[in-house]
């Protein structure tokens, strides 16, 4: 009988390949365009999400915005400036220096002598970013934590919508924010435009729906100081500690919301080596929250986080499939492989077009969706450059997924994650826009 299965998976292992590689993709898609209109219907639409007219609160907490920096020194005045103009009646701004080797520091103890909503903390070595989050958590005066990147620019009203998450339940233990891209100017910086609408924008949304989210932004995240003592703040061992701490936070029953109007503008990557650095970090990240809390997600209890886990797993799933079917076509094109297994051309077939034109309705929903949150006018550009995501950020995204899982696999618990300092692209000369 096993060796009648064998034969059988063997016999059909391209036929496996292709149906994965194909089906996978194109369930999901709708699977997110269900979830992400769905979503908007039922709180975005209703509650009239708008960034520059932030909601009415009835109290207004204090709130303490974290900025862990390390060699910032060419974008903390900046991105402390953002932060220190926000609309918001009662905030602190806490800077923590992790061990930076240039200006870092000395800018900030300028900035602090001007500013009196701004306080500095100094680590003598670098301790990673989890650290200095924790540091700034532990320094706050406020419940509320506001947790921003180093070169990150938070909208004025950011702070407002977070605050209208974390303040209207006890169970709210986290809300992530909406990062816009500021640097448009290479391809790869026009193509991740569209990437953050059309791929994370729709699936927090449709996570949203359906019980968990797989990972807060950690360029713009607030926080219920409460729920991170619970579990013990940030773990120090994790390359992404963003991913980490969503799934501690929501395995010990805390709700994570999803606000697309708190925006905060970022750069992104615009050379392969450094969005490689980036993506394969982001690969790692996933695969070592799998690797550490796996078992425990076979609990009743924790069932809303199947969907999570299960449309990873599936991901992971796809990536093997696609290296499967390249592997096939190089092998073939040097050895002759038997028909069953030989793969004629990577070339689109038919299911190439289906699969091509669900994308464009993926993309010309999502980025509508997302139309309110973006610059006027860059809606028709940022569409024509999105529909070359697939041709290349799904290669990469194949490519560190099968690399990250045996990374993973191998590395030694206990090793603290360090800092890297990333590519932050092209910058724009102008100023962000708010609409």
């Amino acid at each position: 009988m096993l060796d009648q299965l064998l034969h059988l998976i063997s016999g059909n292992i391209r036929d496996i390949l292709f149906g994965y590689a194909f089906f996978y993709p194109l369930f999901m898609a709708w699977v997110w365009m269900i979830g992400g209109i769905w979503y908007y219907l039922r709180w975005e639409r209703r509650n009239h999400r708008d960034p520059n007219h932030p909601p009415v609160l009835k109290e207004t907490p204090g709130a303490s915005v974290l900025v862990p920096c390390f060699n910032e020194e060419a974008n903390i005045r900046d991105t402390l400036a953002y932060a220190l103009a926000s609309e918001y009646p009662d905030f602190e701004v806490i800077a923590i220096n992790d061990g930076s080797s240039d200006r870092t520091g000395e800018i900030l103890d300028e900035l602090a002598a001007r500013h009196d909503r701004l306080r500095v903390i100094h680590h003598a070595t670098n301790q990673g970013k989890a650290m200095a989050l924790r540091a700034g958590a532990i320094a706050a005066r406020n419940e509320f934590l506001i947790c921003i990147d180093g070169d990150a620019l938070l909208h004025p009203n950011a702070i407002s919508w977070m605050i209208f998450h974390l303040s209207s339940g006890p169970r709210v233990g986290a809300v992530t924010g909406n990062p816009r891209i500021v640097n448009r100017l290479s391809l790869l910086g026009k193509v991740q435009v569209g990437e953050f609408s059309s791929i994370i924008g729709l699936i927090k949304r449709a996570q949203r729906v359906y019980g968990r989210i797989f990972t807060v932004s950690g360029v713009i995240a607030a926080f219920r100081r409460t729920a991170l003592h619970r579990i013990g703040y940030w773990n120090d061992d994790m390359v992404t500690e963003d991913i980490d701490v969503s799934w501690r936070l929501q395995l010990d029953h805390w709700d994570i919301r999803y606000e697309p109007a708190a925006l905060c503008y970022i750069y992104m990557p615009e050379t392969f080596k450094g969005l490689w650095r980036q993506r394969l970090r982001w690969a790692r990240g996933g695969a070592e929250v799998m690797k550490r809390y796996f078992g425990n997600l076979f609990m009743w209890r924790r069932r809303r986080f199947w969907g999570v886990a299960m449309e990873y797993v599936a991901s992971v799933t796809w990536a093997y499939a696609m290296f499967g079917i390249i592997l096939l076509y190089l092998i073939g094109l040097v050895i002759p492989l038997p028909e069953r297994w030989h793969i004629k051309t990577l070339l689109p077939q038919w299911n190439g077009v289906v699969l091509g034109i669900t994308c464009l309705i993926q993309f010309l929903a999502s980025m509508l969706l997302d139309r309110r949150y973006e610059p006027r006018g860059h809606f028709v550009r940022d569409y024509f450059w999105v529909i070359w995501y697939p041709l290349a950020f799904w290669l990469l995204s194949m490519i560190t997924t099968v690399v990250a899982v045996p990374k993973t696999i191998f590395k030694r618990r206990g090793q603290r994650a360090r800092w890297v300092s990333p590519d932050r692209g092209i910058r724009m000369e102008q100023g962000v826009e708010h609409e």
